[in-house]
């Protein structure tokens, strides 16, 4: 496979994964784009690489920006702005980690604490959905303690828990 070939193909994958994990296509090829990239990218050249207008590009950099998996960063005497994306997976899947926590995990576990307070009225139904809620809250705390584990360890540390989970997994 030609290079052109490759990185288009991963281009198409990432943002592809971007769709599965409820991520915009455009904000995870341009994430994918600037990871990468040798050298910091301008807006146009993203804007060129993907065929993408001003507008999409400048609102999809704005969320990765949010994100924290991208930086800008500026060149002496250049008025525009360049964008560079982490580079470090491991510096990277921690920021995901903590930035999915925050935005998904967190709300989640606040409405399931809230709904398994509800009144019970002896109903069968009442009953299980306070069990099955109860179920999901565990477990989504549960998700939340991996997340934070995630995105607290240094990458020894972190490449040892996941080797020594694979390898449980395997057991």
């Amino acid at each position: 496979m030609e290079f052109i070939d490759a990185k288009e193909k991963l281009l198409e994958t990432w943002g592809a994964l971007g769709d599965s994990w409820g991520i915009n296509r455009t904000t995870a090829q341009i994430h994918a784009l600037l990871f990468i990239a040798p050298k910091p990218l301008a807006m146009e050249d993203i804007m060129e690489e993907l065929k993408i207008s001003r507008g999409s590009t400048s609102t999809n950099l704005r969320i990765l920006l949010d994100w924290g998996i991208i930086y800008k960063e500026n060149k002496m005497g250049e008025r525009k702005e360049y964008f560079v994306a982490e580079k470090d997976v491991y510096n990277l899947s921690r920021q995901i980690a903590t930035e999915r926590s925050k935005r998904e995990i967190a709300p989640a576990l606040q409405t399931l604490k809230e709904i398994v307070q509800i009144k019970k009225d002896g109903t069968a139904e009442t009953r299980e959905f306070i069990k099955q809620t109860q179920a999901l809250l565990v477990i989504t705390k549960d998700i939340n303690a991996l997340f934070n584990l995630l995105s607290t360890q240094e990458q020894g540390r972190l490449q040892r828990i996941i080797l020594h989970w694979l390898g449980s997994k395997n057991t």
